[in-house]
């Protein structure tokens, strides 16, 4: 099973610059997206379907053009998940899950910290996420969340840790939070296979930060550890350019 995650930061957007022919190059079985910024009626779903994503699945926020999540697949799930069933996180649209066999995939968009309003609102986020996923475990104990974090785990994670130690998505309590959650249970794949430094999923787009690589690893697939015997291959696939956040892939045996 091949599994793609990406903060497509707009859909539509994405689609004008190619999205569906990169998607038939890479050919995942099932892709999660998050920040799609669109309601469904908003897209010609044929043109997934055409790709060979018949079945595809949108968790739009309440507010348009904004937020939003999405899994496409190429065979039908078993089950389907909209939300975790906590009012304020769906009513912006932040998870989504599919159920296929004895493996749930999560396509998950965690919140930004932009300014102190929106931090509270990340930690309460965090803080319920984490009580939400210790009881779906017990019912799914073969567990994929993959998508956009918005926080560094480690220094080795963003371009300049001592200068943006104080910048959310790179603060402390961030980083001690995703540290916890996966040691709740969870498995970093990408670090399975890569544990090199200037690997990053998302550059601002000022200062030509993608062509100097001064990025941010915010985007993982992170894989519950039943499943780490089963992890055939983790990678960033950073030549797709139709967003600021490029995807990940994650393969499984």
């Amino acid at each position: 099973m091949k599994i793609v995650s990406y903060n497509v930061n707009g859909i539509r957007a994405a689609l004008k610059k190619g999205f569906i022919e990169w998607l038939q190059s890479v050919n995942p079985d099932v892709i999660c997206l998050q920040e799609i910024k669109a309601q469904e009626d908003q897209l010609d779903l044929t043109l997934f379907e055409d790709a060979g994503y018949k079945y595809n699945y949108w968790f739009s926020a309440q507010k348009k053009g904004y937020s939003g999540v999405a899994i496409l697949s190429k065979t039908k799930p078993d089950h389907i998940e909209f939300g975790t069933g906590i009012e304020y996180m769906d009513f912006e649209g932040r998870n989504l899950r599919a159920d296929f066999g004895d493996v749930s995939i999560m396509s998950m968009y965690l919140p930004s910290g932009t300014n102190s309003d929106r931090l509270e609102f990340k930690f309460k986020y965090m803080a319920d996420f984490q009580e939400y996923v210790n009881d779906l475990k017990v019912k799914h104990p073969n567990l994929i969340i993959l998508g956009d974090y918005n926080i560094c785990h480690e220094a080795i994670d963003i371009h300049n840790p001592v200068g943006l130690k104080n910048t959310s998505g790179f603060l402390p309590v961030e980083r001690e939070w995703i540290g916890d959650f996966m040691d709740s249970g969870f498995i970093d794949s990408f670090r399975v296979f890569n544990k090199e430094a200037d690997n990053y999923t998302w550059w601002s787009y000022r200062a030509n930060a993608r062509n100097n690589n001064k990025g941010w690893r915010l985007d993982y697939g992170l894989v519950s550890t039943p499943l780490e015997s089963r992890l055939k291959r983790s990678v960033i696939l950073a030549e797709a350019k139709h967003s600021d956040h490029c995807p990940i892939l994650v393969e499984l045996s």
